[in-house]
């Protein structure tokens, strides 16, 4: 099993255009809610679906880091499962909760594939299924990054990923190669 160095970093390959990023943040946490959404109104055994498949989350990605599994447990609870739960409350009908959960679920993904066209690489997920679980946790390390946590990591992945780019359109990471011989004649 992958460690959190490793997987933020096969991640992070494939996402270090900023305009990617920055649709990462919008449709990341779109798709994760809608998640949410569409599992609240279920349950297994008398517990509630989403809460199941929330803690399977929260714990995979407290044995990853224990402060951005304690983040991730603040957001996916507070900022889905409960406003997941609110809406599933106001709205007395599953049909339209899952109208709504397939609409928020469409548009992040849309928001997503435009970042990736942004930066000219497929998404992480076509290559390790895993990308999907890490994705959520990807955007919470960036939050930690921005505000000076986890500098440490941040020098870890950009030691073997390279730093975050302003534009990269497909264009490879690292310092450009050495020309050849060949070329020099």
């Amino acid at each position: 099993m992958r460690n959190l160095e490793q997987q933020i970093t096969q991640y992070a390959a494939y996402h270090r255009d900023r305009r990617n990023i920055a649709a990462h943040f919008v449709g990341v946490p779109m798709i994760v809610f809608a998640v949410v959404l569409a599992l609240v109104p279920w349950s297994i055994f008398g517990v509630n679906l989403a809460l199941i498949v929330l803690a399977i989350a929260v714990a995979y990605y407290l044995f990853l880091d224990i402060a951005l599994g304690t983040a991730m447990l603040g957001f996916l609870f507070f900022g889905c499962y409960l406003v997941a739960v609110y809406l599933n409350a106001r709205v007395d009908s599953v049909g339209v909760i899952m109208g709504m959960a397939l609409a928020v679920f469409v548009a992040g993904w849309v928001i997503q594939f435009v970042g990736h066209k942004f930066e000219g690489m497929k998404p992480a997920f076509t290559d390790d299924i895993m990308g999907l679980v890490i994705g959520p946790l990807f955007i919470m390390t960036e939050v930690f990054f921005a505000v000076g946590l986890k500098p440490g990591l941040k020098k870890y992945v950009e030691a073997r990923v390279g730093p975050l780019l302003a534009a990269r359109d497909g264009a490879p990471i690292g310092p450009p190669p050495e020309p050849s011989p060949a070329s020099q004649a």
